[in-house]
Formats: C-alpha cells, structure tokens, sequence
C-alpha cells in the first residue's frame, strides 16, 4: 500500500487568527502570534493548519469578505510576515491551507466598486446585477444564509439595479457565468499556491453555481441559489489549476445537507480532496445517527465507478461556525466528557480529523454580554480568544494579550487554559496530545481498513486494521454506563490503548481477559482497544 498523502495522516487544526494568540497587544490575534504559538501545534502532532482569512477585509463578516485577495489585512501582519509563518510551519513538518473564498468579495473591493460606479463598466458582468421584479421589490425570493438580513437582494441608487448578496450587502456575489472572473480567481490560486501555500479551504463552494436565470426557489424541486450542476465543472476547473503545484490539497465547505450531493464533489478523482461533512456536524448525540452517517458515506465512496477511486473522509464536529461540543452535547452536564469522546471518535475514525482550535481543551461556548456582540449571525461564542495562561497569573488577557480582548473569553479559564492543562496529565489537551501521538505513529488508523459493528444499544463501535494489527474504538453514548457487547468478536486478548474517562480503573489482569463482552464502558466514555487474536 502506497504511503498515506500528507493530508491523510493527521489532523488540520483550524485557527480563528483574530483569536489564536496576539503578537502586538492589541487585542487582536496576529500571524505573528501563530508564530510564538508553533510548539503547541507541533505536541498536537497536526499535519496542518488551516487559517481562516487573512486578507484585507473591512470586517464586515470578519475577513470573509475579502477587499484583497493577494496580500495580508495590516491587522494581522504582512505578506512577509505570512511568508515566515509557511517557513517556521514547514520547517516543523506542519502544511499550511488559507481560506479561499471565491464566491463573493467585499463592497469595497476593486472590482465591485467599478462594477456598480456604472452599467456600462467593464467589470459590471463581474458580479450579479438585475432589475427588479414587476412591484418594485428584489428580483426574486433568494434569502441571505444570515436571517438577520433577510433578502440577498440589494438596491443600488447609483446604478438604479439590484445586486445579489449571498451573505450581508457587504459580501457582493461573483459572477462566475463571466469567464474573466473564473480566470481571475484562479489567478488568485496561482498566487498562493506559487508562494508555497500547501492547500485551500474553499469557502461556501456550493454558492459558484447559480441558476443563471435567477430563477425564485419557491416550489422549485431543488434550490436554485447554489448547488447548481454547473459546480463541478468549475470545481475541475480549479483542480487542474491547483494540479499545476505538485502535492496540493483542496478541502471544500460544502454546505449541503444531503450525503449523496456532498459526495458528488468528491467523484471522479479530479474535483476536491476532502469535503467538509455538515451531515454529520448537524447529527444528535445518538450512536445510531453517528453509525448510519459513517456507513452511507463508506458505501457511497467505495465504488471506482462514482469516485475515480476511493474518495477520503473528512470528519469535523466543530468550527468558526458552530457553537463549541462541550456545549452543543452538554446534555445533564455532559459536555465536558462528550467533548473528550469527540476527539478519540475524530482520531480513530478513517479520515481526516479536522480540530477547531480551542476543542483540544474542551472549552465551551463564551458567554457574551449583549454589550460585546459584534457578529450579525450570533457565532461570538465560539469565536472567544483562546485562554493561554491562567488569568490570575497572566492578567485578564489570559496570556492571548496583553491588551483587551476583541471577544470575552471562557469564564473558566484559570482552569481551561493551555498551562493548566498542559500540566495536568488528566486533562484533555493532555488526551488530545496522547491520541494525536498514537495517531502520528498507527498506520492502522491513519490508513488501515474500517468496519462499523454491532457493539449493543447506544454505543457507537468500529474496528481498525492493517498489517495484522486489530484496533476496536467505542463511543458510549448513553447516559449511564453499558457493557461492550461485540458478539462477533472472536476470542481474543485485549489492551486498553486510551480510555477518555480519567478516573476510569480497570483489573490489573484486564489485559488477559477473552472476553470484549467483559469491558464496560462509563457515561459518554470513549476507548481504543488493541484486541489480540489466539
């Protein structure tokens, strides 16, 4: 078997650069923050990074929408400082993925301030511009991804017409029916990718295909405003540009809520790498919705005929996005242990785990007085700046600043932050550390195969194998403790690898028990056992 590609092996941890670590003081994280922050991305063992935008951005939507797409917004550095931020993270073995966002730009881009300055400009075609319809009103029923704003439709005064917007007024769609925006964006891909980038995370890629007659969504059978077929001949599009730069990876947000159509962009060997799963973000804490989730997706990727080849998984439980899994599973006080159960699922399940900066801690959501809420779709809470240093040493910054923080942070950070944890071998960056170790040196859960199995009501299990090894994972679910019923388990002797629950004891002859139906899991614990036949 060939060696697993770089962005097979390991997890890419997402940073939030506004809220990772501030190298200046003021408030805001920086790359060069990042920088004096690398040791903690080498013990997590991550293949790489992924930084969510960093270009100059009026910070409408936070540097989603992009003023510039060749250069360094100045609140985070420079493009000399990201330069030496790609040198230090190859220099430790650890790729870097920017964000790409090529559906839209902000309004005070270059390109849309000459498309609305006149009709008859040259780069009016650039973005997406109609009249309105009979009564006056937008020229059809699309709504904004943000309720806050309501239609993605925008008068313009100057120019007398409408501009569609997929997320605030300020983030004005491209138009990729013009041929001279798709060559342009990927001319943006040519510019990183050239500079020594190692990959792209494309954001909201569903959007880049319309229905070019803007056709209303209402008693259509399918959306009309995304996720038009034409997606994926512009997704080859910009694979073959990207295959111009030897050992590349493209992941895509894809943000669609059925497995089948997420997979589409995968197929064929020669549109994304990976694709971001929202199906399985979206699933309840339930083991049978995690099982079913895991299994259509290996049945509908194991075929030559749809994928070109195998496709790859990407698992991800938590995102900019998203509020926190120590929060969103807290069900009875359960957060915290669930929380710690994700990250043993992410590690030993085929695919690539993707980690949010911050769940290696298990913080939960910040809680944001109404006063400090800056965000127009409620994620303030999921975006608090990362707990450091204990606040009692370090000041109120937490060691993410010496100044005052853009965000509020968690409000148990003497406790959560990196130092405590780092000390306390029972913590959960001391397990997340632990996993990512096993993981970084396990061919069998980097590559090996994977099959669910029966392991008894409310616990989630699948063996791992390759080369001989035999590796059993098991999430419990429920509540209350279970016994680990894998009735199609042979005989066999069995290790704990890594048990989730810090308190959890088991006999000092655990080891020669034969019997897996023996082993017994607490609430919400994960483990990873190595089974070893006769």
């Amino acid at each position: 078997m060939a060696a697993p590609a770089w962005w097979q092996r390991g997890a890419v941890y997402q940073i939030y650069p506004r809220s990772f670590a501030d190298g200046d003081g003021d408030g805001v994280g920086d790359l060069a923050g990042i920088r004096g922050h690398l040791d903690h991305l080498s013990d997590l063992h991550v293949e790489a990074v992924w930084l969510s935008p960093v270009f100059p951005s009026p910070m409408a939507d936070f540097g989603y929408d992009v003023a510039d797409f060749c250069d360094i917004d100045p609140l985070f550095g420079t493009l000399e400082d990201l330069d030496r931020l790609v040198q230090d993270c190859h220099d430790r073995g650890i790729k870097v993925v920017l964000d790409w966002v090529p559906n839209h730009t902000s309004d005070q881009h270059p390109w849309f301030r000459a498309s609305r300055s006149s009709r008859d400009d040259p780069r009016r075609n650039w973005y997406v511009w109609r009249d309105g319809a009979p009564d006056g009103g937008p020229p059809n029923d699309w709504r904004s991804e943000f309720a806050a704003v309501g239609p993605a439709w925008t008068f313009d005064d100057g120019s007398g017409q409408w501009y569609l917007h997929s997320y605030t007024p300020q983030q004005p769609d491209l138009n990729w029916e013009e041929p001279a925006v798709e060559a342009a964006m990927h001319d943006v891909v040519r510019f990183w990718l050239g500079r020594g980038v190692d990959g792209l995370r494309i954001d909201a890629l569903q959007r880049l295909a319309k229905d070019p007659l803007l056709r209303s969504n209402a008693g259509a059978a399918r959306r009309h405003d995304q996720d038009w077929p034409t997606a994926h001949e512009r997704l080859r599009g910009i694979r073959r540009v990207v295959d111009e730069f030897p050992d590349r990876m493209i992941v895509g947000e894809v943000y669609l809520l059925d497995l089948d159509r997420v997979v589409g962009y995968l197929a064929g060997g020669d549109q994304l790498h990976l694709a971001h799963n929202f199906v399985f973000l979206h699933l309840p804490w339930d083991a049978d919705a995690f099982r079913s989730v895991i299994d259509r997706f290996e049945a509908l990727t194991g075929g030559e005929a749809l994928t070109g080849g195998e496709a790859w998984p990407a698992w991800f439980l938590g995102n900019h996005d998203h509020s926190r899994i120590a929060t969103r599973y807290d069900d009875g006080g359960h957060g915290p242990a669930r929380a710690r159960a994700v990250a043993l699922m992410l590690t030993a399940l085929r695919g690539t785990p993707f980690v949010y900066q911050g769940d290696e801690l298990g913080l939960p959501d910040a809680v944001i007085p109404p006063d400090r809420v800056v965000d127009v779709d409620g994620r303030d809470p999921e975006r608090a700046p990362i707990p450091w240093e204990p606040p009692s040493v370090a000041g109120p910054g937490a060691g993410f600043t010496t100044g005052e923080p853009w965000l509020p942070l968690v409000a148990d950070a003497e406790r959560l932050c990196v130092r405590r944890q780092a000390a306390d071998p029972d913590s959960t960056l001391s397990l997340v550390r632990r996993l990512a170790e096993l993981r970084a040196r396990s061919r069998t859960l980097q590559t090996g195969r994977q099959e669910t199995v029966d392991a008894g009501p409310g616990v989630l299990a699948w063996w791992r194998e390759h080369d001989g090894e035999r590796l059993l994972a098991a999430v419990n679910f429920a509540p209350g403790p279970t016994g680990l019923a894998v009735l199609s388990a042979p005989a066999a002797r069995w290790e704990l690898l890594v048990s989730t629950d810090p308190g959890r004891a088991d006999p000092p002859d655990h080891g020669a028990q034969r019997d897996l139906g023996r082993v017994r899991l607490g609430p919400s614990e994960a483990v990873l056992l190595r089974v070893h036949g006769d």
